[in-house]
């Protein structure tokens, strides 16, 4: 398992598939095992997939100090990776709750970062919010689902503030192009292989400063590809293109009734669309 020493002295393991030119892949959850990202559907086939397991998560260690989990503190493990690797610029992909990682890392080295893809972002680093009726659209397109009425109601309740953890626990369906066995064992996997506690503090206090991101998101003239889901109300289109826009020239793209994790609800589609991007 190939690793390297993060700035602080945690040791930090990475994955490595695929061929052709590399690709930096940041897992989201926040802090979930990057093996939730397999080959991105069939995308190893056209790049190297370097996949960073975050500081306590997957093989690398857990840091010695909690507060290192906090999200501007991880730019920091991403730059010591691009150097280990010999990198001078990297094509980087953030996904979820990883694209705030991603946005960090260009705020302070956008040199560094030769083309970006940000696939169903998470927009907290960015000072997107999501309006509810925004989710609750997304989520209507499944209304034929025989499990819709209940995770609908729970979904309203989370969106009015009402959430529980009963709640949350109903809406999953809602993140996913197709609520099916697999789509329930990925879910499951997602629970067992994320840092709860180090995910309460990624996004804490002092995490984001939305305005310097956004300073940084409007001087970046480099290729910027943003990849929605049509159904996924984590982040409905509206959000991933309000995103989008933030940047001087970027490309967006919305898979069709996909969700949260696109290339398993399209693997061709999602492979073909962000490798022709990274062409």
């Amino acid at each position: 398992m190939p690793s390297f020493r993060a700035p602080d002295g945690t040791l930090l393991a990475y994955h490595v598939s695929g061929s052709g030119a590399p690709l930096l892949c940041l897992p989201g959850g926040p802090l979930q095992d990057s093996a939730y990202l397999g080959d991105l559907g069939g995308l190893a086939a056209h790049r190297t997939l370097i996949r960073l397991d975050l500081r306590g998560t997957g093989a690398s260690a857990v840091p010695e100090d909690p507060a290192s989990y906090r999200c501007d503190r991880l730019v920091g493990d991403v730059e010591a990776l691009r150097a280990h690797l010999g990198l001078d610029t990297v094509d980087l992909l953030g996904h979820s709750a990883g694209a705030n990682l991603a946005a960090l890392y260009l705020t302070r080295h956008p040199e560094r970062v030769a083309r970006l893809v940000l696939v169903t972002p998470g927009a907290a680093a960015a000072g997107i919010d999501t309006a509810p009726e925004e989710r609750l659209a997304a989520a209507r397109l499944r209304a034929g689902q025989p499990w819709f009425a209940e995770a609908y109601t729970a979904l309203e309740d989370v969106t009015a503030g009402r959430g529980t953890a009963e709640s949350f626990g109903k809406v999953a369906p809602f993140f996913h192009g197709t609520w099916d066995a697999a789509a329930r064992e990925r879910h499951a996997a997602s629970d067992r292989e994320r840092n709860g506690a180090g995910a309460a503090v990624y996004g804490g206090e002092g995490a984001y400063d939305p305005a310097a991101t956004r300073a940084a998101f409007a001087e970046f003239g480099r290729p910027v590809l943003v990849v929605a889901g049509e159904g996924d109300a984590n982040t409905p289109p509206p959000t991933a293109e309000a995103y989008a826009k933030l940047f001087p020239s970027a490309g967006f793209a919305v898979l069709a009734e996909g969700g949260h994790f696109p290339w398993h609800d399209d693997a061709e589609w999602f492979a073909g669309t962000v490798a022709g991007f990274l062409r």
